[in-house]
C-alpha cells in the first residue's frame, strides 16, 4: 500500500470514529430511528467475537448468529436518489461549498446507523471535514452525510438530519459504492462498522459488519 492511499484510510478511519462520539448518536433525524454501533479499527475476529480499536479504547463484542456481514460494490449516481439510506464523504471547498468525495449506498436495514453532524478534523487543523449523518433535503461545511434522499439535483444533495442539513455539491466522477450483504473475509487493521446491543449483564454483541474500504483503497 502506497503512502497516498494510507493517508485516505487514516482520514476515513477518523471520519468513521467521529460518528461513535455521544454528540453524534444524539444528534438523530427524525425519519430514521437510531441504531447503536462502535466503529473502529478491526484488531481481531475469530468468527465468535471481535476486537476493536475505538477512539475511546478496545472494545470487545459477541457475534450473535446468524451474522450478516456486509461490504461495498460499485455503483454509480443513477441509485443515490432511490437510496433507502445514504452516506456522502465530503471536504469544503474554495468557495465554502461542500464537495462530495465519496457516496455510500446503504441498505435499508442500516437506516439510522450513527445519523447526525460531527466535525472529523484534528485539533489545529485548517479544514472543515465533517460527518454527517441524515435525510436529503439545505446548506451547511466538509462533511460525512448519511440519510433518506428527499431529492437530487442533478450536481447537488441536499441531506437533512436533525437540527440541520446540508448542501453537497457532487462532482460527475465522484466514487458511489453500494453497501450490500456479502461474505467478507475480515482482517486485523480493517475499518468495521458493527450494529451494537448491550445486554444486562453489559456484554455487547452484535450480528451485522460492515467491512469499510475507502475509496483510495479501492483502485
Amino acid at each position: 500500500m502506497n503512502r497516498h492511499s494510507l493517508r485516505h484510510i487514516v482520514f476515513y478511519a477518523a471520519l468513521l470514529a467521529a460518528l461513535a462520539t455521544p454528540q453524534a448518536i444524539r444528534a438523530q433525524a427524525k425519519t430514521a430511528p437510531p441504531i447503536d454501533g462502535v466503529i473502529g479499527k478491526l484488531q481481531s475476529f475469530d468468527g465468535k467475537s471481535l476486537d476493536v480499536q475505538t477512539p475511546s479504547g478496545l472494545l470487545h463484542v459477541l457475534v450473535k448468529q446468524p451474522l450478516t456481514t456486509y461490504k461495498q460494490s460499485p455503483s454509480d449516481l443513477s441509485h443515490v436518489a432511490t437510496a433507502p439510506y445514504i452516506g456522502v464523504a465530503s471536504a469544503e471547498g474554495p468557495d465554502g461549498m461542500q464537495v462530495a468525495k465519496q457516496i455510500f449506498i446503504f441498505p435499508a436495514e442500516l437506516r439510522g446507523a450513527a445519523e447526525g453532524s460531527v466535525l472529523t478534523d484534528p485539533p489545529g487543523a485548517t479544514s472543515h471535514s465533517r460527518m454527517t449523518n441524515g435525510t436529503i433535503s439545505r446548506p451547511s461545511h466538509s462533511r460525512m452525510t448519511n440519510g433518506t434522499v428527499q431529492k437530487s439535483g442533478g450536481t447537488t444533495l441536499v441531506v437533512d438530519y436533525q437540527n440541520g442539513s446540508q448542501t453537497i455539491s457532487v462532482p460527475p466522477d465522484v466514487p458511489v459504492t453500494v453497501v450490500a450483504p456479502q461474505e467478507v473475509t475480515f482482517s486485523p487493521g480493517d475499518v468495521v462498522y458493527a450494529t451494537t446491543q448491550k445486554l444486562p449483564d453489559g456484554t455487547v454483541e452484535t450480528d451485522k459488519i460492515f467491512q469499510f474500504i475507502p475509496a483510495a483503497a479501492s483502485h
